[in-house]
């Protein structure tokens, strides 16, 4: 009811989870037949290629064990901070100058906004998948 690209089917011994994301569909079930049978009838309606076991997906890098599923971003970030040619930065705990003082006529040069919003909705994208960020 809440997201309505997630869809699941369940039995009674297995389940198969479909999200559809524009024109992706990622998929996965703890039976592989049930996985099967699921691939063959959507490439028998729609043009599609297996890519297989999921490994990155709208900048989530994604590497799976036999009982574990680990989700990070660190190619994300980098990429980030490249395109804002700020991967030189150092980390700080206080992202801000600490003791100055803020005056409303400054005489220091505009901001692009349009740079702005791309490196706000940036950060807000990262901190959406990282609570620990937030």
């Amino acid at each position: 009811m809440v997201d309505s690209n997630l869809y699941v089917k369940s039995t009674v011994d297995s389940q198969i989870v479909v999200v559809v994301y524009v024109d992706d569909i990622i998929f996965g079930g703890h039976k592989d037949e049930m996985c099967r049978d699921f691939a063959e009838k959507m490439q028998v309606e729609f043009e599609m290629s297996m890519l297989g076991e999921l490994s990155f997906l709208l900048g989530l890098q994604i590497s799976q064990l036999k009982e574990e599923i680990f989700i990070y971003q660190s190619k994300y970030v980098r990429e980030m901070l490249k395109r804002f040619t700020m991967e030189d930065c150092k980390p700080v705990s206080t992202p801000m100058m600490t003791g100055c003082k803020l005056t409303k006529d400054d005489a220091s040069p505009s901001v692009d906004h349009t740079t702005y919003r791309s490196m706000i909705g940036s950060l807000l994208y990262l901190t959406a998948s990282r609570p620990d960020i937030l």
